[in-house]
């Protein structure tokens, strides 16, 4: 064999183990993502646990467990009803507790919200012509805590700092 049929057979050889690193990445590229996928799958069911212990404790898993100190049902259906959807004002809220517990005035809802923005539990935004409320960070962080998730991301909103 002369030297240059030794380099020609490097030339191929080099060009085949390429060939084969290429082949061999594309292989394993849809393992390397299934991996990714399954170790998502576990963050999520690993943070269900806090949940299911809260359910076997509790009965429930609701919003109002983590405030502790709400004085009356009607209170613990404006938080829940906020938790379900922020920046809703007194007449949403009303019709809302209303659905879930059967009777609920504005003036009682109105009285309930004033006392919970007082306690920091809820906050006001205000509007052109009337009020939304939300529920504050500080609750929808620790909600989010006992859920085991990130954050709560439909209550990042910059007016609940007021």
């Amino acid at each position: 064999m002369t030297q240059d049929d030794l380099r020609k057979e490097i030339r191929e050889l080099r060009a085949q183990i390429e060939a084969l690193r290429t082949a061999l990445s594309d292989v394993t590229r849809p393992y390397t993502e299934l991996m990714a996928y399954v170790d998502r799958l576990q963050a999520v069911s690993r943070s269900y646990f806090p949940v299911l212990e809260l359910f076997t404790k509790y009965g429930k898993v609701s919003p109002d467990l983590v405030i502790p100190g709400l004085k009356d049902d009607i209170s613990r259906h404006i938080v829940v009803s906020l938790f379900d959807q922020p920046d809703r004002n007194i007449s949403q809220i009303a019709e809302a507790v209303k659905g879930k517990r059967g009777t609920a005035s504005r003036r009682i809802v109105r009285a309930r919200l004033e006392d919970l923005q007082r306690q920091g539990i809820v906050v006001a935004t205000p509007g052109s012509r009337t009020r939304t409320f939300r529920v504050a960070n500080e609750v929808a962080e620790k909600w989010s805590q006992v859920l085991g998730v990130p954050k709560y991301r439909d209550q990042s909103h910059e007016d609940q700092t007021r």
